[in-house]
């Protein structure tokens, strides 16, 4: 395992680079509408990278073609834009990275389009969303990767939910998925992982379902991975930096 930890110049760069992400990613969600294509969000989610001075990252990884990744309801991640319209209640994962000046950022999340929702999927996205923060928490320097996380498996599996195991965060920089992997359970004892050091940037990932961490590939699409059970899922995402006095949340 070989870890890239950046400098402070290198992380100035990322910063801006998830600033314009951001940026993206407020604009794009205004476009995802009921009756909306995922294929039409993916070609407005191109021209914002590019109006920021970037590009999109997912493009770099061999084989990908689109801008974005946009699973719906038991689709998990790596799902491709396609003809498909948005119906009310559905619920949307956004997923998306940017390349800045030789360096990547990542970014995700998940809510329901429309007006049609349930108390038990709000509580379901609540609960990401809250597990994301505090796994960043808990992501800082003389911790260990373990606490991350320890964090987000106390977070989903203690709210009844699944951790869909086979699913990780990343390290990110110069490419779009370094070392180390960022678990969200607890793969091995806290204190045989990873020391955390300053200059150490991660996509720390929140992975999660309502009724199984069991995933299969969807039939007839290459990329697509969906909940073996059918039940939804969610991903919440940000790319963070380590300093020496605190965690950056980059985008």
């Amino acid at each position: 395992m070989k870890i890239d930890l950046k400098t402070a110049e290198e992380i100035e760069i990322m910063k801006e680079g998830g600033i314009r992400l951001r940026r993206v990613v407020n604009a794009l969600l205004k476009q995802v509408i009921v009756g909306e294509t995922t294929e039409r969000i993916d070609r407005i989610a191109e021209k914002l990278i590019i109006k920021e001075g970037g590009e999109p990252s997912f493009k770099k990884v061999k084989g990908y073609f689109w801008t974005t990744c946009l699973p719906i309801n038991e689709q998990v991640v790596h799902t491709p834009p396609s003809k498909r319209r948005l119906a009310d209640g559905d619920l949307l994962t956004v997923d998306i990275g940017m390349f800045y000046k030789g360096y990547h950022t990542d970014f995700a999340t998940s809510f329901i389009v429309g007006a049609l929702s349930n108390d038990k999927i709000t509580d379901f996205l609540k609960t990401g969303k809250q597990t994301l923060i505090n796994a960043i928490a808990s992501a800082k320097a003389g911790n260990r990767l373990g606490h991350i996380s320890d964090t987000i498996e106390k977070g989903i599996s203690g709210s009844g939910y699944f951790i869909l195991k086979e699913l990780t965060g990343h390290g990110i920089g110069k490419t779009l998925h370094e070392d180390p992997y960022v678990f969200g359970f607890n793969e091995k004892p806290i204190n045989k992982t990873m020391l955390i050091k300053p200059g150490l940037t991660i996509a720390i990932e929140v992975i999660y379902s309502l009724g199984t961490e069991e995933i299969v590939h969807e039939k007839n699409n290459n990329w697509s991975i969906i909940t073996a059970d059918m039940t939804m899922s969610a991903c919440f995402e940000h790319t963070i930096a380590i300093t020496e006095n605190k965690t950056l949340i980059i985008t």
